[in-house]
């Protein structure tokens, strides 16, 4: 991959957090304002979770990015509400998945639906990311999920890639995407630097039933991070150069996966720009 391409891809990249306590503070301690953090949802750490985590974010003058889990929203009154408040925050940016709830806590079964809702909103979205699988899914067909990115092409602003650990498996995915005539940028999602120990720590404070979903989806995170170098981020994006360097695979930017690990992802970002003979803006704490 060319140098100035992936200086590019590091030195904008966004991280993705878990709305656990204390997470706030990690990330005003160890990341400078401005990246762009996105707030996962999750039905054991609920939405109002999110919600406040990312205003809390927005606050600090971080561009903030809840995840808005369309499963989880019970109306279109509560979808106002929250539009409402996150313009009220100043946050122009949310992430829409379909989610994990079940069953669904209202009228919406899929992300599509409240996409199409918020549509007709006067709502403050300039940037909505949607769901991408490079991996099957394990409730729905690949044939599905690209139908869904064609669907939501109209709505969206991008795309987010879900983890995946085989670089061939992007690659042959997004060419098919790309030849499906799905155009959305692809914000590509790569797991951190993240260690075992940590992550477990991390489902830990998630809550058991939670815990337990979460570890059962990361088994993939687990199991090869258990090996001697079995998962490094640079490698990974090595591999991808081809990819990353086409410009009609439309890759524009990484969303990493930190699984909380803030400090740890923010040395390895910039070690790695450091390498490249860059440097950033702000300077790790030793806290």
């Amino acid at each position: 991959m060319s140098q100035a391409n992936l200086s590019t891809l590091l030195k904008s990249a966004r991280y993705e957090i878990l709305p656990t306590a204390g997470v706030v503070d990690r990330v005003h301690e160890y990341v400078a304002p401005g990246r762009v953090i996105t707030v996962t949802a999750s039905t054991g750490l609920t939405l109002e979770a999110t919600l406040s985590t990312a205003e809390q974010l927005q606050a600090l003058g971080f561009q903030a990015v809840p995840h808005i889990a369309a499963r989880m929203v019970q109306s279109r009154t509560e979808l106002e509400e929250i539009v409402a408040r996150i313009a009220q925050a100043g946050i122009d940016r949310i992430f829409v998945p379909a989610g994990d709830a079940t069953p669904p806590a209202g009228g919406y079964a899929g992300a599509l639906d409240l996409i199409v809702d918020l549509a007709s909103m006067a709502a403050p979205i300039q940037h909505l990311g949607v769901s991408a699988y490079p991996e099957t899914h394990p409730l729905i067909s690949d044939d599905v999920t690209v139908q869904a990115m064609w669907d939501k092409r109209d709505y969206a602003t991008h795309l987010v890639s879900n983890l995946c650990f085989d670089p061939g498996v992007i690659a042959t995915w997004l060419a098919r995407v790309r030849a499906r005539g799905i155009e959305l940028p692809l914000v590509l999602g790569i797991a951190g630097k993240v260690e075992l120990t940590k992550l477990a720590r991390v489902a830990g404070k998630i809550g058991v039933g939670e815990s337990t979903r979460f570890l059962r989806k990361n088994t993939a995170t687990f199991s090869r991070m258990a090996k001697p170098g079995g998962y490094n981020p640079r490698k990974f994006l090595d591999k991808l150069a081809p990819t990353l360097d086409n410009p009609a695979m439309g890759v524009v930017g990484l969303h990493i996966y930190t699984f909380d690990q803030i400090k740890d992802t923010e040395i390895w970002r910039r070690k790695q720009l450091a390498a490249l003979g860059h440097t950033d803006e702000a300077t790790i704490s030793n806290g």
